[in-house]
This record gives structure tokens, sequence and C-alpha cells, in this order.
């Protein structure tokens, strides 16, 4: 990756529109396509660690458990961090500043993580659904 296309947190974040987020962070993952493959264990050996889960705590609370850091999009299950420029297994193993960088992380929900990766907003619900009194009886019409 040249310097020209390292991305950042600071940049992200100029981004007000959670689709223009997404954009800037996209891959062109491939379904199967491993990432680690045999060397998994590194990096789940990695997001066990109590340097991980400090600093996983400190994102969090920098972006308010919200989706991609926007306020209209609280995550409500659970958080997972996004190295917005991959990792790979050197950089694990040689504890690259890249891998704890704040500045290359991002909160986002499961589903928009697996979005991120495979660059299909489609995966990722379009709006919040909106809810109104009585929208669970079908047979009670809201004048």
């Amino acid at each position: 990756m040249t310097k020209a296309s390292i991305k950042s947190y600071s940049e992200l974040i100029t981004f007000e529109d959670f689709y223009d987020r997404f954009n800037y962070l996209k891959l062109p993952g491939i379904v199967g396509e491993p990432t680690f493959d045999l060397m998994r264990y590194l990096n789940q050996e990695f997001y066990h660690s109590k340097t991980w889960r400090g600093l996983k705590d400190q994102i969090i609370a920098r972006d308010m458990g919200c989706d991609l850091g926007c306020e209209e999009r609280p995550i409500r299950d659970r958080v997972v961090l996004h190295h917005i420029n991959p990792i790979t297994v050197e950089d694990v193993l040689n504890m690259a500043p890249n891998v704890i960088d704040p500045e290359n992380l991002i909160c986002c929900s499961s589903r928009t993580h697996r979005a991120i990766h495979f660059g299909d907003i489609e995966q990722v619900r379009v709006e919040p659904i909106v809810r109104t009194p009585n929208d669970t009886c079908p047979w009670r019409m809201n004048k």
C-alpha cells in the first residue's frame, strides 16, 4: 500500500453520511478468500490480549458505540473494530504500529463489517426501521 492510498480515521469522520463512510472503507473482497488462512490463530490470540481489549474499550468510547461512528446508528449487538487499512500476518507477528493505531480503527456492527470486506452495501440495512403505534397489528390501521 502506498502512502497516497493510506486511509485514516481523521479523514473518515469528515464524511457525515454513513454511506459515504461505507464507500470510503469498502474493500473488494471475495467470499471465501482467506485472509490469515492457516495463521488465523495469530490474530485470534492478539484479539484476546490485554492490549487489544483496552484499546477496543477506548475506540468504542471514542465512537460512542455507533456504526462507523455515526451517532444515528447505535450498535445494538456486538461491536466489531475494523482496521481501516487491512492488517497482514506480518503486521501481527511484528506488532506493526498500524495494528494498534487508533487512526486505523473504527467501530462497526458485524453486518457492516462483512459488507465492508465484500464491498456489498446491500448487506447493510438501508435505513433504521421507524416504528409507529399499532404497526405490528395488520388489522389495525393508523389514521
